[in-house]
């Protein structure tokens, strides 16, 4: 079969990927009054009595609302809130298998920030952080700064957030190989959506300096006349030399380059005008700003992008999973710079052996969770947004295990109906 064949059937033989599973007995008539009708009367009483007994008593402290409008859908951008749900489930199957997370899809029929924000603030009583999903910019960033500023849960967009993590952590590693700091160094960003500009700010609070955003337009800069709100927050931030025209002139003698557009947007005459060994992640996907190829025959000494089938793929499975793990165990307020900066650092840590080749680990490194968690558990307590400050070690040993209990799981049956193509 071909992957879309093949792709349809998995989807269509166990319709969907996820389901409800119980975690405790439901075979009697004892198991019944605990769980249910009388028993179950208790912990509601406790919780009308002190509502932080919900994580003592309820699956909260370990769910996950995974929130999109289906308006940016991976590369095939506004399909709708009911064609992004096997995307959602995706998501949720990562926060499962990767940090042993209970995540659950809520696709929102609306792409009013209004009506999504009321939305999800009505159902946080149940869930314990919130990912927000693959909702188009700049709608993303109201809908996400409205939501941090009224729950006192974990909103994150991964879109955004989880990007600028991982991609820092690779840029982390290459600036080590190419004997570059970020203090003096000059990056050109290439697409001004949710991940160009979350990158953007985050490489300006670990350090860097100079950096210039550009749009489908050209370069953002002060004095732009066509910039929305969210673009002149930025062009207040960036582009130090006011550099106008447009992404050819913007990377003439840049250090990085960090695509974050659409494909064959660089090209191999741009790379060579770069500063001596320069960095090129090119994350578009599917295809790339530049295949990377072509940007190591250019002169580039370090290349990353989105896909599986080069080194170094740039996945916000190295983030969000071990992300969450740390701020649900020590039941964060927030998700803030500091948790975000320490989660890079423990990704970028766990390469030892730095070559242009390896400068990330892969999503299936199980050390990678692990160490995620304890740093951002660290950071949490730290910065002062942790409800319960547990011993970050203690965090570290409890994504361990629930690693090695899923890696001691017998996977799920095959249906045969896949298997023979049907």
């Amino acid at each position: 079969m071909s992957l879309r064949e093949e792709a349809l059937a998995f989807h269509e033989a166990f319709r969907g990927k996820i389901a409800v599973h119980s975690k405790v007995p439901c075979a009697t008539s004892q198991d019944l009054s605990l769980a249910y009708t009388p028993g179950v009367a208790e912990p509601c009483r406790e919780i009308e009595k002190n509502p932080d007994d919900v994580y003592r008593y309820t699956a909260k402290g370990n769910l996950v609302a995974v929130v999109t409008d289906g308006s940016a859908v991976l590369g095939l951008g506004d399909i709708g809130a009911s064609a992004s749900i096997p995307v959602m489930e995706g998501k949720a199957i990562l926060f499962k298998n990767f940090a042993g997370i209970d995540a659950f899809p809520i696709a929102i029929s609306s792409k009013d920030p209004e009506d999504i924000v009321k939305t999800v603030a009505m159902i946080e009583p149940i869930f314990g952080g919130i990912n927000l999903e693959d909702i188009s910019a700049p709608r993303c960033f109201e809908v996400e700064k409205r939501l941090k500023d009224a729950l006192n849960i974990p909103v994150f967009h991964d879109d955004q957030h989880g990007t600028a993590v991982v991609a820092l952590a690779a840029l982390i590693n290459a600036l080590h190989l190419v004997g570059k700091d970020f203090q003096n160094l000059r990056v050109a960003v290439s697409g001004a959506g949710a991940a160009g500009v979350a990158v953007t700010s985050f490489l300006l609070s670990f350090g860097a300096e100079d950096v210039i955003l550009c749009d489908s337009r050209g370069a953002i800069h002060k004095g732009r006349q066509d910039l929305n709100p969210f673009k002149e927050k930025i062009a207040r931030i960036t582009n130090p030399r006011n550099l106008t025209g447009t992404l050819k002139d913007a990377i003439r003698g840049a250090d990085v380059f960090l695509g974050l557009s659409v494909a064959g947007i660089l090209t191999q005459e741009m790379v060579r005008s770069m500063a001596e060994d320069p960095v090129v992640f090119a994350l578009a996907n599917p295809v790339p700003e530049i295949m990377p190829e072509q940007a190591e025959e250019a002169g580039a000494r370090v290349v990353a992008t989105g896909r599986s089938d080069y080194p170094n793929q740039v996945n916000n499975a190295l983030g969000f999973p071990g992300i969450f793990r740390g701020a649900l165990d020590v039941r964060a307020s927030e998700i803030n710079e500091p948790m975000k900066m320490a989660a890079s650092r423990a990704i970028a840590g766990l390469v030892e052996d730095r070559t242009p080749q390896c400068i990330i680990p892969s999503p299936f490194d199980m050390r990678v969770v692990p160490a995620v968690a304890e740093a951002v558990a660290r950071a949490a307590i730290e910065s002062g947004v942790a409800r319960m400050p547990l011993d970050p070690a203690e965090v570290r040993r409890g994504a361990e295990a629930r690693i090695r209990r899923r890696e001691d799981e017998e996977p799920s049956p095959f249906p045969s109906s896949l298997e023979s193509g049907h």
